[in-house]
């Protein structure tokens, strides 16, 4: 299957990256080379972009998108947790700009075998990098009714998340859960009926709870924020795409305070912490998809852009 995946809010990151002709940029959540092609485009002779994914078919499918561009852009797979380690690979101690486009691929999701998505019945998969060992399947027939419930109500944020765990717990007594179309099927009966009607498909959530855990996607993304804006130059911009309201907050609080790092009482007269501000914030509420965007495109409806700016300590 061809890799597709529409770029979400393409002209809003190109604008927002303030792409400089001879600049250095990453793209840590490279798919399948949307946003990065379109860099590249942009840069010149001595400009230069490095894509990093985990996911083999993404490399892939990116190596062929960027042929025409293969004198400036340089393909890693690693996850994007990694970056410093992987610029410092290359010889490459700042970049002028960071693009990460979070969550699932289309290429991911509708690829069934790779267990992604509620709507195909394939093996309990859904791992971003197949050369790890765990799998959903794990997850789902390993965990105890506890951690299943807090992992739904955490990462799907579904309140019938305690019941969701004992269906599963249940029907996982008599026989293991193989399938995407087992979970689904399981998730559905403990939804209430009424409930189902309305809202989208009832395991939705239960899925992109199970891929959050799995690969670690909110603690990846935890660790990693503070640690790119110090690779940023000065006047050097990170880009964010978050698509739940979990990343959004990281990312949103994160933000806030490289701008304002400061924890000395409000009442202090002068700062005594000697916590400097790393820049600013751009993007005060979010970037939003425009109608036709979200027309056109409906996986990009929950797309929310996150701007920060890296100055030099004052």
């Amino acid at each position: 299957m061809e890799f597709h995946h529409v770029s979400v809010l393409l002209d809003e990151v190109l604008d927002n990256l303030n792409i400089q002709e001879n600049g250095i940029y990453v793209d840590g959540t490279l798919g399948g080379a949307g946003h990065s092609s379109e860099i590249c485009k942009r840069l010149g002779t001595n400009g230069r972009l490095i894509g990093i994914d985990q996911d083999e078919a993404a490399i892939e499918a990116a190596g062929e998108r960027l042929l025409p561009f293969k004198d400036k852009a340089t393909i890693v797979r690693n996850n994007y947790c990694n970056m410093g380690e992987v610029l410092k690979e290359l010889g490459i101690t700042g970049v002028d700009g960071i693009l990460l486009d979070l969550g699932v691929s289309s290429y991911q999701l509708d690829t069934a075998e790779r267990g992604f998505s509620y709507q195909n019945d394939a093996p309990l998969d859904m791992r971003m990098d197949q050369r790890q060992e765990k799998t959903a399947r794990d997850i789902i027939n390993g965990y105890s009714e506890m951690e299943l419930f807090h992992m739904i109500r955490d990462y799907g944020e579904d309140r019938f998340a305690k019941n969701i765990a004992r269906h599963i717990v249940a029907r996982r007594s008599k026989a293991p859960i193989e399938t995407t179309g087992e979970l689904a099927e399981i998730v559905k009966k403990a939804i209430p009926a009424k409930v189902r009607m309305t809202g989208g498909h009832p395991a939705k959530r239960t899925f992109q709870a199970v891929r959050i855990e799995l690969n670690q996607e909110l603690e990846v993304l935890r660790q990693s924020v503070n640690g790119m804006i110090d690779l940023l130059n000065e006047n050097g911009r990170l880009c964010i795409i978050t698509f739940h309201s979990l990343e959004d907050r990281i990312v949103k609080n994160q933000f806030r305070e490289n701008e304002n790092p400061c924890i000395c009482p409000p009442d202090f007269p002068i700062c005594t912490c000697g916590r400097k501000s790393k820049g600013k914030v751009i993007t005060r509420k979010p970037i939003l998809p425009s109608e036709e965007e979200m027309a056109e495109n409906s996986r990009s409806k929950s797309a929310k852009l996150r701007v920060f700016e890296k100055h030099s300590e004052k």
